[in-house]
């Protein structure tokens, strides 16, 4: 494959971060899967004419490896980092975005938290909803460690048949173990970084076994959700938080599990409110408690 061949590099948001690129017109990003890298894209990007085509390495995967370590890499973390990218290189306008497996995944997130940022999506054998891990990756998973301790030739085996598991043609699966097993083989770390990056990708929401389904009923919003999702707008409207900002919030919650979704908005937006300094904490009790009387009242 020739048309992906120039590697480049750029630093956004203090994360150094790669990615190949060929071609001239409307852009389209491509965002690879696990555990790959962009020459994922090495036999679809020749097939892509009239376009800038651009194909991003998430952080901690292939090349970046190291730029993964002691970061987040999750699939919503991952989604941050392609919009930091993306406005980085001059895509603050958008692109179409090609998402693979668990790329797919982080492209779905980025359309749905930086929808500004995408002009298109394409999804190909994408996750979603509570299809992540699949099977392969668990067992991979399971490892852990152990795969630190295998010798090259053993871990080229396992590397090769997870591979063939998502090829249906032998000699392509070769090829692709080819392209991408040296990014995750080099060495005993990083074997072993290829076990800790199939546990780390995923969110809560696909762990079933120890989380339940995600729950698809249709739910009718209340009066104080619309209040949430308002709030919520206009900080992001007057530039008072991130995305990035708002997942860290989030993910910080002491009880996320016991919450609703708009329960988790709520209490994210109040904390970073505070941490700003925007409002005190008992400015917004005092508010709350007012708002509180005049519905009981009504």
């Amino acid at each position: 494959m020739s048309a992906l061949v120039e590697s480049r590099f750029v630093e956004a948001r203090g994360v150094r971060m790669r990615w190949e690129e060929v071609g001239e017109g409307p852009p389209v990003v491509f965002v690879h899967g696990i555990p790959t890298s962009p020459r994922l894209w090495r036999r679809v990007v020749p097939l892509v004419s009239g376009a800038r085509c651009l194909a991003w390495e998430m952080v901690g995967y292939g090349a970046s490896i190291p730029e993964g370590r002691d970061r987040d890499i999750s699939v919503a973390r991952q989604a941050g980092y392609l919009a930091d990218w993306m406005r980085e290189v001059g895509l603050a306008e958008g692109a179409v975005i090609v998402g693979h497996d668990l790329g797919g995944g982080v492209a779905q997130i980025l359309a749905a938290n930086d929808p500004s940022l995408v002009r298109g999506l394409v999804l190909t054998n994408s996750i979603c909803y509570d299809s992540w891990p699949v099977a392969p990756v668990k067992a991979i998973r399971a490892l852990g460690p152990v795969l630190a301790r295998l010798p090259e030739a053993a871990f080229r085996l396992i590397y090769g048949g997870f591979m063939l598991a998502g090829h249906d043609e032998r000699a392509v699966a070769r090829e692709s173990t080819a392209e991408h097993l040296p990014y995750y083989a080099g060495s005993k770390s990083e074997r072993k970084e290829c076990g800790e990056i199939m546990e780390k990708v995923h969110d809560m929401g696909g762990r079933r076994e120890k989380f339940g389904p995600i729950d698809r009923s249709d739910h009718e919003v209340e009066d104080w959700e619309r209040l949430a999702d308002a709030v919520n707008y206009v900080l992001n409207a007057k530039g008072h938080k991130t995305t990035d900002e708002m997942r860290r919030a989030i993910e910080s919650l002491e009880n996320y599990r016991e919450m609703s979704y708009y329960e988790r908005w709520a209490a994210a937006a109040e904390m970073l409110v505070v941490e700003k300094g925007l409002l005190t904490q008992e400015e917004i009790d005092e508010r709350a408690a007012a708002l509180e009387s005049r519905w009981g009242a009504g």
